[in-house]
């Protein structure tokens, strides 16, 4: 488990690859690879830093959870999303809907910017 300031991002979030919890996540949703975002550290499993910093849209994504963890307090947040997660699924969880749609909006902002359309 290898654990490194993120410098693109705000400096109090870290990243942690080969994470035990993000495997976990991992095996449960049955994917290659995942990030899971525990307060303002993410947490990588089957991807590494370079590959998670290399799409925008991931790590968007995680950045609006840090947001979600903030607005609500962290033990909060983490009984709301697991709640979330029982009666809707990982898919229609509105935290997720919420950091996809952001991350989206964020994304598709900033190459509008960039290209000037």
């Amino acid at each position: 488990m290898r654990r490194t300031r993120c410098p693109p991002m705000e400096p109090d979030l870290r990243v942690v690859e080969r994470s035990p919890v993000a495997f976990v996540a991992k095996i449960v949703l049955r994917t290659r690879a995942v990030a899971v975002t525990l307060g303002t550290t993410i947490h990588l499993s089957g991807a590494t830093r370079g590959e998670f910093l290399a799409s925008p849209l991931w790590v968007e994504h995680e950045r609006v959870h840090v947001g979600q963890y903030r607005r609500h307090g962290f033990w909060r947040f983490l009984a709301l999303y697991l709640a979330e997660s029982v009666r809707r699924g990982y898919h229609d969880n509105r935290f997720e809907v919420e950091a996809r749609e952001r991350a989206a909006e964020v994304v598709r902002s900033s190459r509008t910017r960039a290209t000037g359309r």
